[in-house]
């Protein structure tokens, strides 16, 4: 929330005083922090807990759009250096938080922006052997990344190294991503990617004639580990760099080559005509000639 909008809501003449009171109010608290917390700020921990990934796998937390917007909203309007309240409803719970409860907001946060381009995947369409068909020979530690994903106990009773349940870690996500990429293709999938790119989800074109077009995710290789996910755009027909460093990170084969294509065979109303108008560089109002 910007300062004019503290100032529309009767905030503005009160902040130097409520940075004053709020810096004192936390200087206490962290000398002496509470035994006990408040049913607000239980309650509060118990929805970012809800919001977290389960261990690095890459699935998408259930989270509702309240909390979502509240988590959100807390981000961008609190002020970390004067600790100023975005509301006076959560004013109270603000000066309860420590730093690293701070923290964790934040990473939560980070984890549901970096996560914006995966749909959830339907367990029964996971524990369906023939849709992993061929994925056991591409990831290792496959059953033991599998179980990670399902949340099944190993029935072995098998003990790993530290170095061993990161490995079994990354390969669950790269199973996951791989497993993704197949979900994405099938109706149910189409689906779940189409109100994401409703809800443009996956950005926009940064190309100024294409006017905000949506893009969809896409991959140039069906290969793991060969590049970054990338964005396509229907109307100018071409690959951008996504705008967020988190989603720019996640693997391309994630989401294969050929998800943003069958989505618009699958949804021809939604693939737009091509730009009418294209950039043409000047020098002092005149065209540049092409060998110049």
């Amino acid at each position: 929330m910007s300062g004019a909008a503290y100032r529309d809501r009767g905030f503005g003449g009160a902040a130097e005083m409520d940075r004053k009171r709020i810096k004192e109010a936390l200087e206490k608290h962290l000398e002496k922090p509470s035994p006990s917390t408040s049913r607000g700020v239980s309650r509060e921990k118990e929805l970012l807990a809800a919001s977290k990934l389960t261990t690095s796998i890459g699935k998408v937390p259930k989270v509702s759009d309240g909390v979502r917007c509240r988590i959100l909203e807390s981000l961008h309007c609190l002020e970390l250096k004067n600790w100023l309240p975005f509301s006076l409803v959560t004013f109270s719970l603000t000066i309860r938080y420590r730093f690293t409860e701070m923290v964790e907001i934040i990473n939560t946060i980070n984890i549901l922006i970096g996560n914006e381009f995966f749909c959830e995947i339907d367990d029964d369409y996971i524990q369906d052997d023939f849709n992993l068909c061929g994925l056991s020979n591409q990831v290792p530690y496959y059953d033991y990344a599998l179980d990670l994903i399902l949340d099944i106990e190993s029935s072995n009773g098998d003990v790993f190294t530290e170095e061993q349940n990161e490995l079994i870690e990354s390969s669950a996500e790269m199973l996951y991503g791989l497993i993704h990429a197949r979900y994405i293709l099938t109706s149910k999938g189409l689906a779940a990617m189409l109100e994401k790119f409703k809800n443009y989800d996956f950005g926009r074109c940064p190309r100024v004639y294409c006017c905000g077009q949506p893009c969809l995710p896409a991959g140039q290789s069906d290969i793991p580990r060969s590049s970054t996910v990338k964005v396509f755009c229907p109307k100018c027909e071409d690959l951008h760099y996504p705008r967020s460093k988190y989603q720019g990170n996640i693997d391309g084969a994630y989401f294969g080559t050929t998800f943003p294509h069958l989505f618009l065979m699958t949804y021809p109303h939604l693939k737009p005509q091509k730009p009418s108008q294209q950039y043409v560089p000047r020098v002092f109002g005149f065209k540049l000639h092409k060998q110049s």
